[in-house]
């Protein structure tokens, strides 16, 4: 094979392990989008708006975002591989639409790297002024975050099947107004959209500092959707790569806050053969796993976009309970003669005094896990005065019925129903994100 002969490995394997021959999408797959979106649209939407549920996690959902292709996101410190993975995986080594890399910090950008019928590039204002694109709500990051959003359109078998988006480096001893944009905030978007996230490490140089200590924390809820990449795996000698590995762990366990921690891949991905004298076996295996992976993702879509929206049900439920339960406590304390002023600054900031989180969670079956912070609804009033809102009992109608009512039918009956009926169609088991068997540590292989 010419590029066996020429120091490059043969990539065939990804094409023939991401099924990328195999058919268009079925009749079942765009039946399936249609009843979710209208799920969307006639039971947890009104609710979204008439509470401002976006104003308060910044996470409005449109329909260009549930018929989107899945998102696989690229994060980690800086020159650790992440666009050279991605032209890796991609294929593009080599061609006019690699993606530019080098050993200084070199994307400044978010890219997002998608299918189209010809190779261009699309700047981020056009991208967001785009409706029908999933991007749109980014325009409210500003202009100054919009100059470094690009889009990259090119057609390709694999790019029909999923989207890219490579970050910029992590530097930690960057200040994030040095960025000149909300850099957390943005990460926020996309890890909250995220079907799968690579966290990329360079194992010559695992840095652990503020900047992704505080990603880590932005991915709370999101353990199950996080792969570590353990990449230029095969610039280290076996013995010292097992010591990177358990200082990686080491590093993580207070970031990550779960009991399984999150599945780590170790190999060299870019198309130079790996370095003589490394584990090229173990590479290899890792590899075919983490493409098993990628395909996972394409193949349960449904079933995650599913559960992404009923998970998505729950918070604007558990928002819409809390503010009720504020304007309650509200009115109850004003009476006749109360200073609204007072008692609303007095309800708003000491909030465990009313047992306002307390009350949600005995009465309405929430998990406390699943609760926003306090001080999340300070921000959220300080900008929408409580008397702008009603009560859960006035949105009620004699034709179209109770908002409450609607959302709850959505998360506990329609969605599982939905979910249910495309897991049959596909022969598939129960899907990926509800219950997975955890991938073994893969210095335990058989």
């Amino acid at each position: 094979d010419e590029a066996i002969g020429s120091g490059l490995r043969d990539c065939s394997h990804i094409e023939e392990m991401l099924r990328l021959a195999t058919a268009e999408p079925s009749a079942e797959f765009s039946g399936a989008i249609k009843r979710l979106l209208n799920i969307y649209h006639k039971s947890i939407k009104p609710m979204e708006q008439v509470f401002k549920y976006n104003e308060l996690r910044q996470h409005e959902v449109t329909a260009g975002e549930i018929t989107s292709k899945p998102m696989v996101l690229f994060l980690g410190p800086w020159s650790v591989g992440k666009s050279s993975m991605i032209n890796y995986l991609l294929g593009l080594h080599g061609t006019p639409q690699e993606l530019y890399t080098g050993a200084e910090p070199t994307t400044s950008e978010y890219t997002v790297i998608m299918h189209g019928e010809r190779f261009r590039t699309i700047e981020g204002i056009v991208m967001a002024a785009d409706s029908s694109r999933s991007f749109s709500p980014l325009e409210k990051f500003g202009q100054g975050f919009l100059e470094r959003l690009v889009g990259i359109e090119m057609p390709h078998k694999l790019l029909e099947r999923v989207t890219f988006v490579d970050t910029p480096g992590i530097i930690e001893n960057r200040k994030q107004q040095e960025r000149g944009y909300p850099y957390n905030d943005v990460c926020q978007w996309f890890i909250d959209r995220a079907d799968l996230i690579f966290l990329v490490f360079d194992p010559t140089k695992l840095d652990v500092g503020g900047e992704l200590e505080i990603l880590f924390r932005q991915m709370k809820g999101r353990e199950s959707q996080i792969r570590l990449i353990l990449n230029k795996a095969d610039s280290l000698s076996t013995q010292d790569l097992m010591r990177v590995y358990g200082a990686l762990f080491w590093s993580m366990a207070p970031l990550v806050n779960v009991t399984e921690p999150p599945r780590v891949y170790v190999s060299s991905f870019w198309p130079q053969d790996y370095a003589p004298d490394t584990s090229r076996e173990l590479f290899m295996k890792e590899e075919i796993s983490l493409l098993e992976d990628l395909n996972q993702v394409v193949e349960n879509q449904i079933e995650n976009k599913i559960a992404f929206i009923r998970q998505h049900a729950i918070r604007v439920r558990i928002h819409a309970l809390l503010v009720d339960r504020y304007l309650q406590t509200y009115y109850d304390k004003l009476g006749w003669f109360g200073d609204p002023y007072e008692v609303f600054q007095d309800v708003v900031n000491d909030p465990d005094k009313y047992y306002i989180f307390k009350s949600i969670l005995a009465k309405s079956n929430v998990s406390k896990f699943d609760l926003p912070d306090k001080e999340a609804y300070q921000d959220f009033f300080g900008v929408n005065p409580i008397s702008n809102f009603k009560q859960l009992s006035q949105h009620c109608s004699w034709t179209d019925g109770c908002l409450l009512e609607k959302i709850e039918k959505a998360i506990s009956h329609e969605l599982p129903a939905l979910l249910s009926s495309v897991t049959k169609s596909s022969g598939a088991p129960a899907p990926a994100k509800a219950c997975e068997e955890k991938p073994k540590n893969p210095w335990r292989k058989q």
